[in-house]
């Protein structure tokens, strides 16, 4: 059984090098949907919601929210922070991390490249 959990932060960031030349600094409205998988339990739960919430606000979000995410990750990227938030939360057992940049572009890590 997959469950899943959505966050959302406020971030800035900017690319050093985009296409060739440095990107402004901006900000994004991100999205982050942790997906855990796991059997259904003898409590009839595959994975307590409270406790993915308290891990990815612990371990991410927190470290995000109202940040400048070249700080924190590297590539400062949707891609990145999947990968880098992937790692943080290796001791779940993570199906997949999918980061929201806008309403309309994001991308899903499986764990795989």
């Amino acid at each position: 059984m997959r469950v899943s959990r959505d966050f959302r932060f406020e971030a800035a960031h900017n690319l050093p090098s985009y296409r060739g030349k440095p990107e402004p600094l901006h900000g994004h409205s991100w999205k982050l949907r942790v997906t855990v998988e796991a059997p259904v339990g003898k409590e009839g739960m595959a994975f307590d919601f409270v406790e993915l919430g308290n891990e990815v606000e612990t371990k991410v979000v927190s470290r995000l929210d109202h940040a400048y995410v070249n700080d924190v990750v590297d590539p400062p990227t949707a891609e990145g922070i999947a990968m880098w938030a992937w790692e943080l939360l290796s001791h779940l057992p993570l199906a997949e991390i999918t980061v929201w940049e806008t309403e309309n572009a994001r991308v899903t890590y499986d764990g795989n490249q």
